[in-house]
């Protein structure tokens, strides 16, 4: 896009937005269910969300992307984007998506509220404090450790061994000094010493279990699950026997209330919980999206990162413990991204180039296959960018056309709910035909090892899996202890159907390491951790921290 056009954030100021009441009544939501937290924004409290529960369910667009690349998809956009052409073409639509985390904001990819004409809004709010909810997280996390380290202190009743404990502290910011910490220096008035870490919020186990929760009683049972450590012969001890997950619980009330906002053409959006794809579940609460479900026709929600990663972990966690199954899949792309899967270099961007864009088709491909072996209908949205050659397009379409795939250009960014018309309609039509026969890619029952190297085949196109010795080790005894029916959260660099985040396309044949497991009980899940991937990321050279500043006024400036 030419950089002539208006920042996100000067675009988002130029609209002015309704009042949370009047975005409310459009989604049926009655002004004394909102809890405000000023003009344009409010939770919905639980006596209407349970009101709702005999009503039918809408249908359910996934909106997932290609592999990223610094070359931007846009997913989030096109997600708004479509929603907001939804209701322009006479569906009742709202939008379900995940709140943005500091770690990025102030990093290297910025906020997560969309762009240009396709936003949410109170852009600034929503990408930086917004109601608090990462917040009480982030409390309810650390309280735990807290909770551990003074339960070793005051006589270890549950007989926690110090050198076993799993249970890490979280930061919703990205520093790497944190992954590796040492506690309890400074004498024996502080505690013992011992090894210790920080994981970034939208990575713990408290974050998971807040999303996949089905509301209170299940959320204070998902804390009292979650494993933190092992006795001296190896057994389990859950938070419940620190006594923990009643005061957690109560730190996460208000927050486990789904939060409504708009987009800049007044769509209702539900934002809430904020998992990472590449280390977390990638998807936002299931109390949201089973809401949304309730009061619209069409809910359009996304999940983290291409459909390997997010898009594959909405399928085989999210939905079978949510009882969701979704009518139809959007998966998005750029010209741009496909020459940069294709081979292009990132300064050759601007010139038009169809041959690489038809050797980056590789990946779109790919990602096509993987959703309808899911059982569902697939979509391709093409978000616009300036420059875009005919060609380029022509060389997508030809790539899908054997599959039947319709690819549709879309200009929502420019143009708002109009440039995304067409793929409303395509969507509709879609969603008409009742097509989905949603199914996970595996059963409960299957092994863990199993588990793992089914997604590593199937979705990755791996020729195989090597584990660390130790990871075999704790997979079998997470069977053992009665954890072998979980399913498995993949932890992977985003950028590669592998471990190595430079192979770019569609290879196969690679091998998957799995260096660590990691056991998720309280969420759902055993996390299996792949090369390099780090649970706390660091920050880039030049972060986007050293821009963001307030303007002599007190207006955030900088903030993409």
């Amino acid at each position: 896009m030419s950089t002539s056009f208006p920042s996100d954030l000067e675009i988002a100021r130029r609209v002015k937005l309704r009042p949370i009441a009047e975005i409310a009544a459009r989604a049926g939501i009655p002004a004394e269910a909102l809890e405000p937290y000023g003009r344009y924004k409010a939770k919905i409290d639980f006596d209407f969300i349970a009101s709702q529960a005999g009503r039918p369910d809408g249908a359910l667009v996934l909106m997932v992307g290609i592999s990223p690349t610094p070359a931007g998809e846009g997913k989030t956009t096109t997600s708004i984007g479509l929603a907001d052409a939804l209701n322009a073409i006479g569906r009742r639509a709202m939008i379900c998506l995940r709140e943005p985390s500091l770690g990025p904001c102030f990093g290297q990819k910025g906020g997560a509220t969309g762009g240009g004409r396709a936003q949410i809004a109170p852009m600034e709010e929503i990408n930086l404090h917004f109601t608090g909810d990462f917040h009480a997280i982030t409390a309810a996390n650390n309280l735990l450790a807290a909770m551990i380290d003074n339960h070793l202190y005051w006589g270890n009743e549950a007989g926690l061994d110090p050198r076993r404990i799993t249970w890490r502290r979280a930061l919703d910011l990205n520093d790497r000094s944190l992954r590796g910490v040492i506690t309890g220096l400074g004498g024996i008035a502080n505690g013992a010493p011992r090894e210790a870490g920080f994981d970034i919020t939208v990575a713990s186990e408290v974050m998971a279990a807040f999303c996949l929760a089905a509301d209170r009683a299940d959320l204070e049972a998902r804390l009292a699950r979650m494993v933190i450590g092992a006795r001296a012969d190896g057994g389990f001890v859950s938070a419940a026997e620190i006594k923990a997950p009643g005061a957690m619980a109560v730190l996460l009330r208000d927050a486990l209330m789904p939060n409504l906002v708009q987009s800049l053409e007044g769509t209702p959006a539900l934002v809430h919980g904020g998992p990472f794809a590449n280390i977390a579940h990638g998807c936002n609460s299931v109390i949201a999206t089973r809401l949304g479900l309730k009061l619209a026709d069409i809910v359009v929600t996304e999940a983290g990162f291409g459909a390997d990663l997010g898009g594959e972990k909405f399928l085989d966690i999210k939905c079978p413990s949510a009882g969701l199954a979704p009518d139809c899949v959007v998966i998005v792309g750029t010209l741009r991204a496909l020459k940069m899967q294709g081979g292009t270099a990132k300064a050759d961007l601007g010139r038009a180039d169809a041959a690489a864009v038809a050797r980056g088709t590789a990946n779109l491909l790919r990602h096509v296959e993987n959703m309808r072996n899911f059982g569902l209908p697939v979509v391709v949205a093409l978000n616009h960018f300036a420059g875009d050659a005919e060609a380029e397009y022509r060389a997508v379409e030809a790539a899908l056309g054997p599959l039947d795939v319709p690819a549709i250009r879309c200009t929502h960014w420019a143009e708002g709910a109009s440039g995304a018309a067409a793929l409303a309609e395509v969507v509709a039509a879609t969603l008409a035909r009742k097509t989905a026969l949603f199914a996970p890619l595996y059963a409960p029952e299957m092994p863990l090892v199993e588990k793992i190297t089914t997604i590593a085949k199937r979705i990755y196109h791996a020729g195989g899996v090597t584990f660390a010795e130790s990871a075999r080790k704790r997979l079998a005894t997470f069977e053992r202890a009665g954890f072998g029916h979980l399913p498995i959260c993949m932890a992977k660099t985003q950028y590669s159907f592998t471990a190595d985040p430079t192979q770019l396309g569609a290879p196969t044949g690679h091998i998957l390491p799995i260096r660590e497991v990691r056991l998720a009980a309280g969420a759902g899940f055993v996390v299996a951790l792949a090369g390099e991937v780090m649970t706390m990321p660091g920050l880039p050279r030049h972060p986007a921290a050293e821009t963001i500043r307030l303007g002599p006024d007190g207006a955030i400036e900088g903030l993409f």
